[in-house]
């Protein structure tokens, strides 16, 4: 009986103990590369572009397919148009356009990198492409940077008409409002 009764609390001892196998660590590459970017973004507030730079590669190498890459590429072309470098940032900017398309201000950092390069005239040709409805976007913003705006709000207008339903269209129709406002303003 003696034996019974404490193999019996021996049993439920064990039932009743609440054991649960320890949490184990999971290393996620999208969760580094997160941090990576807001330790980058830390470090351009400190003025430390170098580290900043270094910071947002490794981003980018740890997540090169995600979505939320084309912001690390749009953080690393920011560190190197802060530092003076707009051949460097053309490449991430152009890759922030590539993984994904429907931000408006990747290409109005384009834009503004292709100017500091002085490639305006050159890309304006290329972005005449019919193709792809999204470059009638970057040639607006090319004929507004280049110093022709309201042929570039023309293009942008033919745009945001043809393109209702895009989650990009509502930050084109608010850019060619404040643009049109400058213009009136001038």
């Amino acid at each position: 009986m003696k034996k019974e009764l404490l193999l019996l609390l021996l049993l439920l001892s064990f039932v009743t103990s609440g054991y649960r196998k320890p949490d184990v660590y999971v290393i996620d590459a999208t969760k580094n590369a997160y941090l990576h970017n807001n330790m980058g973004l830390r470090y351009m507030d400190e003025h430390c572009y170098y580290a900043a730079i270094q910071e947002f590669k490794i981003a980018i190498s740890l997540s090169p397919s995600a979505q939320a890459t084309a912001v690390y590429y749009k953080n690393l072309g920011d560190a190197y148009m802060t530092i003076g470098y707009p051949d460097m940032a053309r490449q991430p900017y152009e890759d922030a356009v590539k993984q994904f398309s429907l931000n408006f201000q990747y290409y109005k950092d384009l834009a503004k990198c292709y100017k500091a390069l002085g490639l305006i005239p050159s890309k304006i040709t290329e972005y005449r492409n019919e193709d792809n409805p999204l470059n009638k976007v970057m040639l607006g913003l090319l004929y507004v940077e280049s110093g022709n705006p309201k042929r570039g709000i023309t293009v942008l207008d033919e745009f945001a008409m043809s393109e209702p339903d895009l989650l990009i269209t509502p930050a084109v129709k608010q850019y060619i409002k404040e643009t049109v406002k400058n213009i009136d303003n001038l």
